[in-house]
């Protein structure tokens, strides 16, 4: 887990420093660049395998310089079989390895790969770069791309050193309705990510980049589990206990994040069985209602584990708060990143590595919002005018959850409503509600040849897995130079779950049925009789409360002028809103605070083209 940094752009070694120096936390152990060809390589580590220095990079190979962030969990089996072509190492490192599959198998050396990954290897004979991003998009990859000028990075921040970059407004409506900015767009207009299960070369002499997609999602289910649902539990226990297996091999201390939830749990389970004196990892707050960490001891007591629970308040909130910018590198609107970040900060005072469950509610229908679309489904079958007319006596009522669903039975079809849900029911206050991402992933939703639910899930797996919980968990975990593993994220059981019958995840109310069922042969069913918690901040209170000022300064009437595409006398009454107790606008008002607190860092920071050199 690391920090990459690339150009055909010439800096001055004082900038390509800066530039490395920007994302230190990526990659503590060593920070070096490499400059040949009129090509710059650069490389923050944090060394988890092979801890000699022989490691660190750039890497050469042969002809073949390499830059890599992430871990390639397959790589004693992919080592053995170039082994077996007679290919030599002078590393243990899963970065050698890479260089040499690439020689062997040249651009479908991915497929080869198990891991979560972003690197490039220039190649001196064919004087081109390749590079790739993994399958779910774990590991980010930001590139700018101009001519015959290309450069790249772990984070936007970098790019954004030693030249002037334009503020992508589109990026920031993108934000202002789902939280993040979706892939290929980045906050800045010059810069784009290289999409997940995507790999590119980008040639030196024609300055020519292609970039092209190597996996997707199966849309149209066409291997089709055919099997029982006993043996279809006999396989994916298998497939997850191998990939907790291949995750648990580092060379520094390893834990697990443990909630107490379905996932984390059957992680922690698996985990237990591979090693002794497992560690595990707990967040809680005060404030009634947000402490579920009684239930995360429940389980680690249970299987044995060493756990330690992380108790916030509101002042180590506002530290982080302070500092989000500097670890997101662009808007990010997810609450839960500041407990992802509190957890990882705390965690790394014990482990270098953590081991998590995300991915199975996307994968295995967990989500509130699957059980509430399916129950609908029966409304949309009823014609639209109908609907209205239900909508209007349902808004009637003065609660406003019964008029956010007046306002989602008024839909045209279930499918937009989802992506209304997804985006946000209520979001008058930003001038326009519609976006790219809406028609650029309608066409998940919109395939008939799936189940809803299904259909539903994709959706989520390409947006809201990759662009939402993967950034979180990257930048909250690299902050504090605290590498995150997630096996239910290993593409195999992804790939598997899209095959499965829809009710053996979700059958008759029950979500993540299947792997509810792989968890009770480990831990008691009864810890988990009780309604699903997400990861969430008390915001909803402090923001009312200890954080009011706070809230009313950085939002004043002022400041809410110097955020584009938001409709201020709106806003402000959502503010107020929320302030009054009326009713709960946390989420608008944390991802306003987000966004104005970027923008002036932006101010502070801003930077010329001065660092390149002629």
């Amino acid at each position: 887990m690391c920090g990459i940094y690339g150009s055909t752009i010439k800096y001055s070694d004082e900038v390509i420093c800066e530039k490395l120096a920007r994302v230190d936390f990526r990659g503590p152990d060593f920070s070096g660049f490499k400059q040949l060809d009129g090509l710059t390589l650069g490389h923050n580590r944090l060394s988890i395998i092979d801890l000699d220095p022989r490691s660190n990079q750039p890497f050469g190979y042969l002809h073949l310089q390499i830059v890599f962030n992430g871990e390639i969990y397959n790589y004693l089996e992919v080592r053995k079989e170039l082994k077996q072509q007679g290919y030599q190492f002078r590393t243990g490192s899963d970065t050698e390895v890479i260089c040499v599959a690439y020689l062997a198998y040249g651009a479908n050396c991915v497929q080869h790969f198990n891991g979560m990954f972003a690197f490039v290897i220039y190649d001196s004979v064919k004087k081109e770069l390749f590079g790739a991003r993994d399958r779910l998009g774990k590991k980010p990859f930001y590139y700018s791309h101009s001519g015959q000028s290309f450069e790249f990075a772990s984070q936007p921040g970098q790019l954004s050193i030693g030249r002037k970059l334009t503020i992508d407004e589109t990026a920031i409506h993108e934000y202002l309705v789902w939280n993040n900015i979706p892939e290929p767009r980045s906050i800045y207009l010059e810069v784009k990510k290289l999409p997940a299960g995507h790999r590119f070369t980008f040639d030196l002499f024609s300055g020519k980049l292609n970039i092209s997609k190597y996996w997707d999602l199966d849309y149209n289910c066409e291997n089709k589990f055919t099997g029982s649902y006993q043996t279809a539990r006999e396989e994916l226990s298998s497939l997850l206990t191998d990939a907790v297996k291949i995750r648990m091999f580092a060379d520094v201390p390893l834990g697990v994040f443990l909630s107490g939830g379905i996932d984390s749990s059957l992680i922690t389970a698996l985990a237990v069985q591979q090693v002794e004196n497992v560690k595990t990892f707990s967040v809680k707050f005060n404030e009634n209602g947000f402490d579920e960490s009684v239930y995360a001891e429940k389980v680690a007591k249970h299987l044995g584990t060493h756990h330690h629970t992380i108790t916030c308040d509101y002042h180590e909130g506002i530290d982080l708060i302070e500092n989000l910018s500097r670890y997101y590198d662009e808007p990010f609107a997810d609450a839960s990143a500041i407990p992802s970040l509190l957890l990882s900060k705390h965690t790394r005072k014990h482990v270098t590595v953590a081991l998590s469950g995300d991915a199975g509610d996307e994968a295995f229908l967990g989500y509130h919002r699957y059980k509430w679309i399916n129950n609908v489904q029966l409304l949309f079958g009823l014609p639209l005018p109908v609907r209205k007319a239900i909508a209007s006596l349902v808004a009637l009522s003065p609660k406003y959850r019964h008029k956010l669903i007046a306002m989602g039975i008024s839909m045209p079809t279930i499918t937009a409503l989802y992506v209304k849900i997804f985006g946000g029911m209520e979001n008058s206050w930003v001038l326009n509600n519609d976006t790219d991402l809406a028609n650029e992933m309608m066409y998940i939703l919109n395939n008939r040849l799936k189940p809803l639910l299904e259909r539903v899930s994709d959706f989520d797996i390409k947006t809201y897995l990759n662009g939402d919980i993967n950034t979180k968990v990257d930048r909250a975990s690299m902050a504090f130079s605290l590498e995150s593993r997630s096996p239910l994220m290993d593409y195999r059981i992804i790939e598997f779950s899209r095959t499965l019958p829809t009710d053996f995840k979700f059958y008759k109310g029950n979500q993540k049925r299947i792997l509810k069922d792989l968890l009770f042969e480990h831990v008691p069913a009864h810890f988990f009789d009780r309604p699903k918690a997400g990861f969430t901040m008390p915001f909803q209170h402090w923001f009312r409360k200890e954080l009011k000022t706070y809230v009313q300064d950085n939002l004043s009437e002022r400041e809410l002028h110097n955020i584009p595409g938001i409709n201020i006398p709106r806003t402000r009454e959502i503010i107020e809103e929320h302030l009054s107790g009326r009713w709960n606008r946390y989420p608008q008002i944390w991802k306003l605070l987000v966004l104005a607190q970027w923008l002036k860092g932006q101010k502070k920071t801003a930077q010329t083209p001065s660092g390149i050199l002629g």
